[in-house]
């Protein structure tokens, strides 16, 4: 392996589009969560499919690790480069491409925002739902199978891209899926790449389901004194089929995280923050059976958003939990960390989660996309303290372990990366081995995002050093 070779070709290759500057390469090793800094040895920009591939040939030859970049908000390490190599930022890759508006569909750059496209789209009708929060590069999405606060109605990743042009790690670029609303014609590949979270190649276009702008839209808040009480509105709404388009669940100490970093004035309890799409007629009838479950189980009363900015406000403070947490503990560090169960067991698995940290030393915000069964911790400690720091990791495992025991999920949205490593046995059992399979089939040299997703020893390149664990 010899990555300085492998750079000193790349200068040739992309001129000072490959940066060795410090305040670069620690942009491209720095994480949103507890990891610490890992910086690659340089940062290519790209900007077409054919360059990625001259990249990736000229690393392959070098046995150079590569990373994918877009935009640094991925939760498990993914995009660290914990044992050196080529970052390979796809930002200078931005363009939308195509909008089919009469097949409602979208072909776009990797390095495209879910914000920039939607806000390309907003004169067509259309739009594209996957909405985790943060403004994420599709590309990075697809990489991490991302999902958010509307996949309860519209889908996570998975189900909104069609197709893929992916580069593999020998330089060929090859084209996954179609336009098409559905085909059985061979192995489902686009499936394969969405999620694999950069260790079997890279995306350089996605083509995109889109949906019809709602007629109508109304959201509300509403606060329940106890969180089973909140839990369970949210499996009767699901189990009576109603066509939520958000429901999202904060705890006691999220609300008073709002409260501090917003200046809102929630009551400092367990609350719900739903939102319907449809008709007029529509969203009137699901907002009033909705009520009534609500209130069956105990809910306060709602605070409802029917403006559009009345909404953007709800929703812009739900986005802005991380940093509102993050700032309820000045110095903190977080272990930022998601489960998800099945429906019937949300109720379980969030009263036990809940019990467990108040018994810990340390503090951990509760909140999450409760409709399909995934929430999220926010585990604040001092990493000066060891028995904070070691308290997080260990809440993270009970969680881990909680959502195997019944039925569910390491994760339901954060993916992989290094963090979650561990667990991957555990979940899967012997298909793990047939994931290292497919990775040494498709990159045999092992540079794709090296000591991720697959079992040790499945790379040819391990990452350097993964005490970041």
């Amino acid at each position: 392996m010899s990555v300085e070779k492998a750079v000193a070709e790349l200068e040739t290759f992309l001129g000072q589009r490959l940066s060795r500057s410090k305040p670069d390469l620690e942009q491209h090793g720095g994480s949103e969560s507890y990891f610490p800094l890992s910086p690659p040895d340089a940062v290519a920009y790209p900007e077409d499919a054919q360059e990625v591939a001259g990249i990736l040939r000229i690393c392959a030859t070098h046995g150079c690790p590569v990373i994918g970049w877009g935009a640094g908000t991925s939760l498990e390490g993914q995009a660290q480069a914990f044992g050196g190599g080529v970052s390979v930022d796809f930002r200078l890759m931005n363009r939308v491409l195509e909008v089919n508006q009469a097949d409602m569909d979208a072909v776009v750059q990797p390095g495209v925002t879910r914000e920039d496209l939607n806000a390309q789209l907003r004169a067509t009708g259309l739009f594209f739902p996957v909405d985790p929060g943060a403004n994420a590069t599709l590309g990075g999405m697809a990489s991490t199978r991302a999902s958010g606060t509307t996949a309860v109605r519209y889908g996570t990743m998975r189900d909104n891209v069609m197709a893929l042009e992916v580069a593999l790690s020998d330089g060929r670029v090859i084209r996954t899926g179609t336009r098409a609303r559905k085909s059985s014609a061979g192995y489902d590949l686009t499936s394969l790449f969405v999620g694999a979270e950069g260790t079997l190649g890279l995306i350089t276009e996605l083509t995109l389901r889109l949906h019809g702008q709602p007629e109508a839209v109304t959201a509300a808040v509403c606060a329940f004194d106890q969180i089973g009480d909140a839990v369970q509105t949210v499996i009767e709404t699901i189990q009576m089929g109603i066509g939520m388009a958000r429901i999202e669940f904060v705890d006691a100490a999220t609300a008073a995280a709002f409260n501090a970093y917003k200046g809102s004035d929630l009551p400092e309890c367990p609350h719900l923050m739903v939102e319907f799409h449809g008709s007029e007629s529509g969203v009137r009838e699901q907002a009033e059976t909705f009520g009534e479950i609500a209130r069956e189980n105990g809910a306060r009363g709602f605070e409802w958003a029917e403006r559009p900015e009345e909404r953007t406000a709800l929703w812009t403070m739900r986005h802005h939990a991380h940093w509102a947490i993050l700032a309820s503990r000045s110095g903190a560090r977080a272990v930022v960390t998601d489960i998800c169960v099945p429906i019937s067991r949300l109720a379980d698995a969030v009263e036990q989660t809940r019990a467990d940290i108040d018994a810990s030393p340390i503090t951990g915000p509760i909140l999450g996309h409760a409709g399909d069964g995934n929430f999220h911790c926010i585990l604040l400690f001092d990493d000066a303290d060891a028995e904070q720091t070691k308290a997080a990791k260990d809440l993270s495992a009970r969680m881990v372990e909680r959502a195997l025991e019944m039925g569910g999920t390491a994760t339901g949205e954060h993916g992989i990366g290094i963090g979650k490593l561990d667990y991957m046995e555990a979940e899967h059992g012997a298909a793990w081995s047939v994931m290292g399979a497919l990775k040494a089939a498709l990159d045999p040299a092992g540079i794709m995002n090296p000591g991720k997703m697959v079992p040790s020893g499945t790379n040819a390149i391990e990452a350097g050093s993964l005490s970041a664990k």
